[in-house]
């Protein structure tokens, strides 16, 4: 079975957020969130639909999600 990974996927306003969403899901993207205050979309795909999901009418960026830990207060280490 092939790895999955979280993505970020920043989208225009060409096109009506939903319609690029259902776009992304016959992509490969699973666990589709649509943010659309912000124009992002979340999801989980394998590397190997990447290309697929960049191609869809309307995506700007796909971006991994990566995790951001800011420590507790006073820490030095903020990831």
């Amino acid at each position: 079975m092939t790895e999955t990974k979280s993505w970020i996927i920043a989208v225009s306003n060409d096109r009506p957020i939903q319609d690029i969403a259902k776009d992304l899901t016959n992509a490969g993207l699973r666990g589709t969130k649509v943010l659309k205050e912000i124009n992002v979309i979340t999801g989980k795909a394998a590397n190997n639909v990447l290309e697929k999901l960049r191609k869809v009418r309307g995506v700007i960026d796909v971006s991994p999600d990566v995790p951001v830990d800011v420590g507790p207060p006073d820490s030095p280490n903020t990831w």
